[in-house]
């Protein structure tokens, strides 16, 4: 595709990753979240231990790996919901860590769920309305005086069914969250987020459990939040769905950044099949490596035999 074609957001960011060194903690150009050595443990494993990555402005950014590797852990110490053993993070320049969940999400970093948080018994449009920010009706003595907060509830209200207008869920504006599919939920949880106004978007395997006919709606709607201004960061095990929409693609495996670079070359990175795959999975054998792999299913078999 001629970059004369591309979307204006899209071509932004492909000219700020132009010329990048493919490689793990590589500096961006203007990034909007920088982390520096943060390592989760849980009590002898280290689940996370991150020395440096930067997320680019105005991108989207996959975060890829195999199961295990550390990605979801490490979305929740950047976004309040679990708290990091060491390091430090910025967003916007602004220091994160210990900030709680609530304060990080007014700070304009939001994040959306691996399994869906739609609050099944309150209607699509309630669940809409609980994603704005800064609700003068939230406070208790205010919330006794509608007159206080119901013009406020209205304009959210306007906003609110301007996005269920957008992610083509108006028609459910007023069913219960939990009649709907697995992957309205997550249209549902996508537009709500977008409540807030946020300026980074953290996406936690945004496909799982999406019917086909739901994925494309889905990623038109990922690579509009880029035209939008917003920047995007997800975790996906979906490697189309990687190749179709992000800029930018960081690879875990272990807890640790292994790799980082452009979508094709990243997927071809000897690192990154051996995360996955394993190392040497496509090497022949050496005649010792045969030979003793041999002796071991022998003696299992004679183990076997004798019992």
């Amino acid at each position: 595709m001629h970059a004369e074609s591309l979307p204006a957001g899209k071509a932004a960011a492909l000219k700020a990753f132009e010329g990048m060194a493919a490689e793990p903690g590589v500096p961006k150009p203007d990034p909007i979240l920088v982390v520096d050595n943060v390592v989760r443990r849980f009590g002898g494993l280290t689940a996370v231990n991150v020395k440096h990555v930067e997320i680019q402005r105005g991108s989207i950014t996959a975060l890829i790996g195999p199961n295990g590797a550390g990605k979801t852990t490490f979305f929740n110490q950047l976004t309040g919901f679990d708290t990091a053993d060491e390091g430090q993070w910025t967003f916007n320049g602004q220091a994160m860590n210990g900030v709680s969940a609530y304060k990080v999400a007014r700070q304009g970093m939001v994040r959306t769920f691996q399994l869906t948080k739609a609050l099944s018994k309150l209607t699509v449009i309630e669940n809409m309305r609980l994603g704005a920010q800064s609700q003068k009706g939230e406070n208790f003595f205010r919330g006794l005086i509608p007159g206080l907060w119901r013009g406020q509830e209205d304009e959210i209200t306007a906003k609110a069914e301007d996005l269920l207008q957008r992610f083509k869920l108006d028609a459910k504006r007023d069913d219960f969250a939990g009649s709907l599919s697995g992957g309205q939920r997550k249209l549902l949880e996508m537009a709500r987020a977008l409540m807030g106004d946020p300026q980074l978007v953290m996406l936690d395997e945004p496909m799982a459990g999406v019917n086909p006919a739901l994925t494309q709606s889905l990623l038109g709607h990922v690579k509009n939040l880029r035209e939008l201004g917003m920047s995007v960061l997800f975790v996906e095990h979906d490697m189309d769905m990687v190749r179709d929409i992000s800029d930018w693609v960081i690879v875990m495996a272990q807890g640790e950044v292994i790799a980082e670079g452009p979508p094709d070359s990243v997927m071809s990175d000897e690192r990154v099949v051996d995360a996955y795959l394993g190392a040497h999975h496509d090497a022949p054998l050496s005649a010792e490596e045969e030979e003793r792999q041999l002796h071991e299913a022998e003696a299992e078999l004679d183990k076997e035999s004798t019992e």
